[in-house]
This record gives C-alpha cells, sequence and structure tokens, in this order.
C-alpha cells in the first residue's frame, strides 16, 4: 500500500513540474508583435539573398613568378662618399680592393594571392578588383559547388580597380546588377566574399555615405559600408535587398589591417560601363574636354557673382582641346552637363571620362553674370595607351618584390610598409636616381604601395607617363626621389 502511494505521488510530481516549465517557458517566450514579425521577415530576406547569391560569388587564387634576390655578398650603399669619385675601377687597380659578384643573383619564387569575385553571366564572364589578378601569371576559380576553372584575364583597368575575367562553360549562376545611383544612405546592403580566405562569408551592414573619394584610384565615386569587409573581400558584391549588385567591395579604411566599420565599393554604374568596354575591347577608352577644373569655395563663389557654391569653376583650358573648340574659357563656371547640375569636380570628371570619345555634350556656363549654353564634342584622352604598366616598370630599370616577415626583420621595416627594391640595373633611370637593393618604396606619386600589385598600380597612374615621384626609405632615413624617363 506505502508503495503503491509512493508510485502517485511520483506521478503527481512529474506532472506538476511539467506544468510549472510550460508555463514559465510561456511566460518568458517574447510576444508577438507587429515590430518582432518585421524582424523575422528582415532576417528571412536575408537568408533569401544569400541562398540565391552564394552560388554565383567565387574564390580567386592567383600566382605570380616574383624575382627574389641572392645578395652574394653585403654591400653597403652610402650617398655623397668621397670615393665614388674615382668609381670602383680606379680602388681596385689602386687599392687591391677584390672583384665584387653581381649584386643578386636571378632567381623566381611563386607568390600565391587570393581574392573574390562574382559571375555576371551564365557564361562565364567575372567581375573582381583590378589589384586582386592585375598582374598575376595564372588565375584560378572556385565555385560554391566545388568546380574549379583556370581563369582567362580579359581586362583590367587600375584606373577604377574594376577587372574582367573568363571561365570557361556554360549555365553559369550569376548575379544580376541594380542600380547604384538609387542607393540611398541608410538602406540595407549585404557583403559577400572570402575574407581572410574563409569562403562565402556573408556580412550585413548600410550604407554609410556615397561618392566618397580616397586618393586611391584616379576615378572614384566610392560606396561607403559599415558592412564587414576585410582582406580577402576584395572584388565580391554589394547587394541590396533585393539581391542585385549594387557595388564591388574594394577596399577598407584600417589603423590595423582588418575591419573598423568602414567599407568602400565601386558603384556597379561605374563597373559597367568599363565591363562593356573591357569585354569589347580588352582595354577602356575615356572622353576628354581638355580643362582644368576646381572645387567653388564660397569665396570664389561671391567672386564670380554666383547667389549660391553650385558647379565647378574652369580654373584652365588646353590650346586645341575639345573644350576651347566649344568657346569654354578660363574663368567660366560649369553649372550643368546635360541639363543635369554640377555637384563636384569628382562626379563632373567621371561622367566625362564615362563617355565616348565624339559624344557631343552641353554645358551650361556662367561667365561675367550671364548664363549660355555651349556645345563640345568629347576627344579620346591622351596619354591612355601611352605607357603601360609594364612599360614604365621596365624602363625605370629596377625590380621589386613584397616584404616577407624574413626580409622586413633584416633590413628593418614593417610588412606592409611598402615594396623593397632587390634589383636595380646599371646605368638605368633608377640608378640614376639613387635606388639601391635593399631600399624600400612605400608611395609612388603620393599613393601609398604595400604590395607589388599597388606598386604596378600606381605607376600605371602616374600623371605624365614620364615623370615618377618615390618616397624611398633607407633603413630609418626616407626622402622623396623624382625619376624622369628620357
Amino acid at each position: 500500500m506505502h508503495a503503491q502511494v509512493r508510485r502517485w505521488t511520483a506521478m503527481l510530481a512529474v506532472v506538476l513540474t511539467a506544468g510549472w516549465r510550460t508555463s514559465v517557458a510561456a511566460a518568458t517566450r517574447v510576444p508577438e508583435t507587429e515590430d518582432l514579425a518585421l524582424m523575422r521577415r528582415s532576417s528571412r530576406a536575408f537568408a533569401q539573398v544569400a541562398k540565391q547569391a552564394i552560388p554565383a560569388v567565387v574564390f580567386i587564387q592567383v600566382e605570380r613568378n616574383v624575382e627574389a634576390p641572392v645578395w652574394t655578398r653585403p654591400r653597403v650603399y652610402q650617398f655623397n662618399n668621397p670615393m665614388d669619385f674615382f668609381g670602383e675601377d680606379f680602388m681596385r687597380r689602386f687599392f687591391g680592393l677584390p672583384e665584387e659578384g653581381p649584386p643578386h643573383i636571378r632567381r623566381f619564387r611563386q607568390v600565391i594571392g587570393q581574392g573574390s569575385g562574382f559571375l555576371i553571366s551564365k557564361d562565364g564572364y567575372i567581375l573582381t578588383n583590378n589589384h586582386v589578378v592585375g598582374d598575376a601569371d595564372k588565375i584560378r576559380v572556385k565555385l560554391h559547388d566545388g568546380r574549379e576553372f583556370e581563369a582567362k584575364r580579359i581586362g583590367s583597368d587600375p584606373k577604377t580597380e574594376v577587372a574582367v575575367i573568363k571561365i570557361e562553360g556554360e549555365n553559369f549562376p550569376f548575379l544580376p546588377t541594380g542600380d547604384s545611383s538609387a542607393l540611398e544612405i541608410g538602406e540595407w546592403v549585404i557583403a559577400i566574399g572570402n575574407p581572410f580566405g574563409l569562403a562565402e562569408t556573408l556580412t550585413v551592414g548600410v550604407v554609410s555615405a556615397k561618392g566618397r573619394s580616397l586618393g586611391i584610384t584616379d576615378y572614384e565615386d566610392f560606396i561607403q559600408t559599415d558592412a564587414a569587409i576585410n582582406p580577402g573581400n576584395s572584388g565580391g558584391p554589394l547587394l541590396n535587398i533585393d539581391g542585385e549588385v549594387v557595388g564591388i567591395n574594394t577596399a577598407i579604411f584600417s589603423q590595423s589591417g582588418g575591419y573598423m566599420g568602414i567599407g568602400f565599393a565601386i558603384p556597379i554604374n561605374m563597373a559597367e560601363a568599363i565591363r562593356k568596354q573591357l569585354i569589347a575591347t580588352g582595354k577602356v577608352t575615356r572622353g576628354y574636354l581638355g580643362i582644368m577644373i576646381q572645387e567653388l569655395t564660397p569665396e570664389l563663389a561671391e567672386s564670380f557673382g554666383l547667389k549660391e557654391k553650385s558647379g565647378i569653376l574652369v580654373a584652365d583650358v588646353e590650346g586645341g582641346s575639345p573644350a576651347e573648340k566649344a568657346g569654354v574659357q578660363q574663368g567660366d563656371v560649369i553649372l550643368k552637363l546635360d541639363g543635369e547640375d554640377v555637384k563636384n569636380v569628382t562626379a563632373f570628371r567621371n561622367r566625362i571620362s564615362s563617355l565616348p570619345p565624339g559624344r557631343e555634350v552641353r554645358l551650361t556656363v556662367q561667365r561675367e553674370n550671364r548664363v549660355q549654353e555651349l556645345k563640345a564634342r568629347t576627344g579620346e584622352l591622351p596619354g591612355e595607351s601611352e605607357v603601360s604598366e609594364s612599360d614604365l616598370y621596365t624602363k625605370l630599370g629596377l625590380s621589386v618584390e613584397e616584404l616577407t616577415r624574413e626580409t622586413a626583420q633584416r633590413f628593418g621595416y614593417d610588412l606592409n610598409e611598402g615594396v623593397l627594391v632587390t634589383g636595380v640595373e646599371q646605368g638605368s633611370v633608377a640608378a640614376q636616381g639613387g635606388l639601391a637593393p635593399g631600399q624600400l618604396i612605400s608611395s609612388v606619386n603620393r599613393r601609398r604601395v604595400s604590395n607589388v600589385a599597388e606598386f604596378k598600380s600606381a605607376l600605371a597612374q602616374a600623371g605624365d607617363g614620364r615623370t615618377v615621384l618615390l618616397r624611398v626609405r633607407d633603413g630609418r632615413f626616407s626622402r622623396f626621389v623624382v625619376l624622369r624617363l628620357p
């Protein structure tokens, strides 16, 4: 009898405990509200974009052969050494100095890099960044489904950091493109890529700003976002909530090398204009008017009789240029381009450069308190292909490589601080400028460089193609060096 009572008591305890737990769970569950339902729908929207987009995002691995010097014996390079006037032949003949071997033996080592990209057509065209594939000797692409392909470089444009590669095949998944000009600050965006080699990583944020100019490329109109972008994300897509590509992830602002909440993407509208030219011709041809322009400050606006600061100021007009033929004069204020307000120098320059040569444009200008309309026909930007990055690199007569932990420690530099000079040809432009193996080049034309791709890209963007300004570090000291091609 007592045993049966104990069993009934135990069963009752189980029932009461289960009921208590159910009551507690019900009491602690968040009540269903309209806001919570909205959050759930947003969460599902991100998940849906991920399912549709990730199959079209690719992992890119590049291989590049770089010169790896082997110094035969240490050499000390000094400046303003009085013995330099006598030359090495003089010193060997009269002071018995031994013959010195070459500064280095030419050997090559393989450098492997990685980045992201995304398919834009079912026949295998891929958009990415120039600095991901720019000077690679071999490009391999891995898809979400595990397939791997060797890719062909179709073309790249260092001036915007856009590149197009292609893999052979059919019916690839691809991403639709949206309208980056329709993006609004505060709008949700989604970044997908392979940060630090971690494939198919998705991050979410908002558009923080538009029209950013950083000084890292010639033509800039960056979308700023707080969606996490890290090394390896470069070349991946920035998507809107509809799963359309609105940008190409390109750069970050960071003091640590990692994510700090500020990332930048090339607007897809700009990238699309470059893509079409690269696929059609393998190169980019830009429109040109032949004017020097500057921002209109409130003081300048007042001096030119403008009621408000709007438009840009023509500082100079090249002789014989399309602008001069159209009647544009120094001191004109350009208010509109084809009927649209001109907001700033960057926007105007980007718009003109995106037009093909021979396109007629309408310029609304104010001259001496009088507004008039001028018609100009764009020319072709001169010097676009006169000196390529490889030509200029060869003509300078030097070779560089990226810093490794060993070489950085050996020469007393920090990683990613610049590129190491590994060889200088005798009698070359670089030699005449005092460059020598072991020195570090940290900037080209005031643009910081941390690897060989950035170094060559900066060379390709040299203003006149004949003068290069380098920031060179030798040990603890740095200086500017100007190299002039003959």
